[in-house]
């Protein structure tokens, strides 16, 4: 691994290639926060993407990618005058250190949890009027619902047991079905997103990452059914040839070959 000296000086390197770039570039120059963003945002998730294949080269090459955005706002920010690099970095130490009070100051803590509960209570104590406040908008749904319960639970509002979140998973399936004979697509709706809620709920208990498990499945799924269009391809045929009963002889044999 890299001295701390190597680590800095690689880093200095990229400031100063964001500089002459910023400088040269006709593409770079013209960039914005807002033109930027989307970008970002694909970033982030070509990240998740290598983090979840355990592809541990492409993990450092996505790493890199969003140090280069992070480089490039604080760059935009230097010239405006709003803020540096230097200010991002010592925004987050100090953030850092006020929110670690059981390392750099005199609060000690037994667990996790504790820390967790005492995280909430300085982020109250900075201003924020709701423990929920800093669980951004656009967060997808299901990573919302996911953060929305840990924070929640980080202040104590939560289930004592694993079994009680599945009784109230069970319940919530059967106001579902309840309302399935009513046949109102609103209500519907609405007790499906309780539904849902309720499992996500539920995979923390289980210490499961909701949104990890349902983008292993979707990856599964993939897989499996590109199997089967190369077989049928095989055959000459398209899926739209092919019977269920046939489409289920290639499904079952993908589960056995890739599973």
């Amino acid at each position: 691994m890299k001295t701390r000296e190597e680590q800095l000086k690689a880093f200095d390197r990229l400031l100063t290639i964001m500089e002459e770039l910023r400088e040269q570039c006709p593409w770079d120059r013209k960039q914005t926060l807002q033109s930027l963003r989307h970008l970002t945002i694909e970033e982030t998730y070509e990240l998740g993407d290598a983090i979840l294949d355990n592809d541990l080269e492409e993990v450092k090459k996505e790493l890199g990618d969003l140090l280069l955005h992070i480089v490039f706002y604080a760059k935009i920010g230097s010239e405006t005058q709003d803020f540096d690099i230097a200010d991002v970095a010592n925004g987050i130490c100090d953030k850092l250190i006020n929110r670690h009070p059981h390392i750099y100051g005199d609060v000690s803590v037994s667990d996790e949890t504790e820390v967790k509960r005492n995280w909430e209570d300085i982020k109250l104590r900075e201003g924020k009027k709701s423990v929920l406040q800093g669980v951004p908008n656009s967060l997808p749904a299901l990573v919302k619902a996911n953060r929305i319960q840990e924070k929640v639970a980080g202040v104590g509002f939560d289930w004592e047991q694993p079994e009680q979140v599945f009784e109230k998973l069970q319940e919530e399936l059967g106001e579902l079905q309840e309302e399935l004979k009513v046949a109102d697509k609103d209500k519907i709706e609405h007790e499906f997103g309780d539904v849902l809620f309720s499992m996500v709920n539920y995979a923390r208990f289980l210490g499961v990452n909701p949104e990890n498990a349902l983008e292993r499945t979707n990856k599964k799924f993939i897989h499996r059914f590109q199997y089967l269009e190369e077989k049928a391809k095989g055959l000459g045929k398209t899926l739209k040839d092919m019977t269920l009963t046939e489409m289920d002889v290639f499904w079952e044999e993908a589960k056995k070959v890739m599973s």
